[in-house]
């Protein structure tokens, strides 16, 4: 059964020993994140497992009453917990049977696949007349400092939300968007939103713009021929409206993370992980909608012709992200359950709670890739490459110069594009082994040969690129040479023990002492 909300997620992390309710006063700027970068790496040796537990704090400083959730994602168990699985390879299978359906060719065929959409129907989101939510609306004498909103590094340039689901919609479709941006608090009432220009939210900010700048032109061309400018009803409005959802139920927050074609709304995703319909209500003072059962709903705009300082972060890099102009939010509603639990978590140097969270998409997006790039066998973005510094691909080899195409495969892939480094080994290499593959890549290689750099977009946060937004990327082929590539020396085999000899040891492996 899908949990309810954030709260029956929290009773069911309760329930499987991966929750630690914290009574001792905390306070929200600087210790609860030092508290949880601890014992997301373990600092100590008392965390229970890898990524230690999630943390409810029930004492805040200066937020009498207020509960904080931070790490609900952090360890591969609760990874599996949030999504109802008991391995991520099982959503990653659902995917893949929805993708092998083929057109029915005969009435038997569509017969057979009436359970397959009977199914589909179970995730499109529900629109409800009311939430919990709703429980508490307020259109005037709201603020931001009533939520115990953390403040992460010490040279941040204030408190940050982190975790929040941002709902925008297309105006030229009208699908909406949930996404994750952080949002800087300026103040009580306004915050930034760090929408990177490659976001979908950040697509549907320039085309409003662009409908803008359109209408202007329209106009200039009016007045210049003595003709009508467009009526005040018919000029595209300069305000983008914004809804943000904090303390959604699991599957809601992973959604916003995913990679997921524009065309396909993220509530539709949460439906297929959660094998059951969002429901969403109908904002207050905007026109979108919001998962009925959020703790915190802010509602808003962000004016077209404004941008403010956003900036310095401590980012998922390890490093502080540089200031820079981004869209400001403007708050005209806030609604919230009675006592809501404020949802958050901190980035910084891998391991943290991020990293769960990349590897789970990681793992469940692979049928994906393979969709586009079928000779992939499997990928690792290793969180000390913090996922778009790093990707290690096995491919089944059919031809020469295959690696190096599938180099340019990944770089045209949606945020994949991306990624600093891809290094392309053999399908016998476990790229999930590290030691190996390193032990293979450097064995393999001739580094003039084998490696190559190419220019394109890169990620925003990397402060090392020539230009913000554009740099080098690098890949190397790690794959054996073949002698239609121009190899002609011989191959070595591995080192490898026959199977015979193994068994034989492994008969005698007791009576050898050995444990």
């Amino acid at each position: 059964m899908a949990y309810d909300d954030l709260r029956d997620w929290i009773a069911a992390l309760d329930r499987a020993g991966e929750l630690k309710k914290i009574k001792t006063e905390v306070d929200p700027i600087l210790e609860i994140a030092e508290i949880t970068d601890r014992v997301s790496k373990n600092i100590g040796g008392r965390a229970s497992s890898p990524g230690g537990p999630a943390m409810l704090f029930q004492n805040i400083k200066s937020h009498a009453g207020a509960q904080v959730l931070i790490n609900q994602f952090g360890s591969a168990r609760r990874m599996n917990l949030a999504l109802e699985v008991d391995q991520l390879d099982e959503v990653a299978d659902r995917i893949r049977q929805f993708m092998d359906v083929k057109s029915p060719q005969g009435f038997l065929d569509k017969v057979k696949m009436l359970p397959m959409l009977a199914e589909m129907g179970k995730f499109f989101p529900k629109t409800i007349s009311t939430g919990p939510c709703k429980e508490v609306i307020r259109r005037d004498n709201f603020s931001l400092d009533e939520f115990p909103i953390l403040q992460c590094w010490p040279k941040d340039a204030g408190r940050f939300i982190t975790l929040p689901c941002v709902i925008t919609r297309d105006p030229k479709t009208g699908k909406r968007n949930v996404g994750m941006y952080r949002m800087q608090v300026y103040d009580s009432q306004t915050t930034g939103m760090h929408w990177q220009r490659q976001k979908v939210a950040a697509e549907h900010y320039r085309e409003r713009m662009r409908a803008r700048a359109g209408a202007r032109a329209v106009d200039i061309m009016a007045r210049s021929s003595g003709g009508s400018v467009l009526a005040d009803g018919e000029r595209p409005s300069g305000k983008m409206e914004v809804a943000v959802a904090i303390g959604t139920d699991p599957a809601i927050t992973f959604s916003a993370i995913v990679p997921a074609p524009p065309d396909v709304e993220e509530y539709l995703i949460a439906g297929f992980l959660r094998q059951k319909p969002v429901e969403v209500v109908k904002c207050e003072t905007v026109d979108l909608e919001v998962p009925a059962s959020a703790e915190i709903v802010l509602e808003g705009h962000v004016n077209l012709d404004e941008l403010r300082t956003e900036g310095p972060f401590g980012d998922h890099t390890g490093f502080y992200s540089l200031e820079d102009l981004y869209p400001v939010f403007h708050l005209s509603c806030v609604t919230h359950r009675k006592n809501p639990i404020y949802s958050t978590t901190i980035v910084g140097k891998p391991p943290m709670e991020d990293g769960w969270m990349g590897k789970a998409v990681e793992r469940i997006f692979l049928p994906l890739m393979k969709l586009t790039i079928p000779e992939i066998v499997d990928i690792n973005l290793p969180v000390e490459g913090i996922f778009h510094n790093l990707m290690i691909v096995s491919i089944k080899k059919s031809y020469p110069g295959q690696a190096r195409k599938v180099m340019n495969a990944v770089w045209s892939l949606g945020q994949a594009m991306f990624t600093k480094c891809i290094i392309v080994v053999d399908e016998d290499v476990n790229v999930q082994d590290i030691g190996e593959v390193t032990l293979k890549v450097l064995n393999h290689i001739d580094p003039e040969r084998d490696i190559q750099f190419t220019l394109g977009p890169i990620d925003s946060l990397d402060h090392a690129s020539r230009l913000p937004n554009y740099g080098s990327k690098m890949g190397i082929d790690a794959t054996r040479k073949w002698s239609s590539e121009g190899f002609n020396r011989p191959w070595p085999d591995e080192i490898l023990m026959d199977e015979k000899t193994k068994a034989l040891v492994d008969k005698k492996w007791k009576e050898l002492g050995f444990e």
